[in-house]
């Protein structure tokens, strides 16, 4: 059996771009630089509409 080779650790971000329960940051659009690059989620936001039975 060979031995696979490492691979070198993959470096870390400095700062965390997203933390659960920061929605501001989804609310923000894409730079420009950003959707050449491919770097954008798309996200769609559903609400429950009540209405008033009464």
């Amino acid at each position: 059996m060979k031995a696979r080779k490492k691979t070198p650790p993959v470096p870390m971000k400095k700062e965390p771009r997203f933390a659960p329960g920061n929605e501001d940051l989804l609310e923000q659009p894409a730079t420009e630089e950003e959707k050449k690059r491919g770097e954008f989620t798309r996200v769609t936001t559903l609400s429950y509409d009540e209405v008033d039975p009464g």
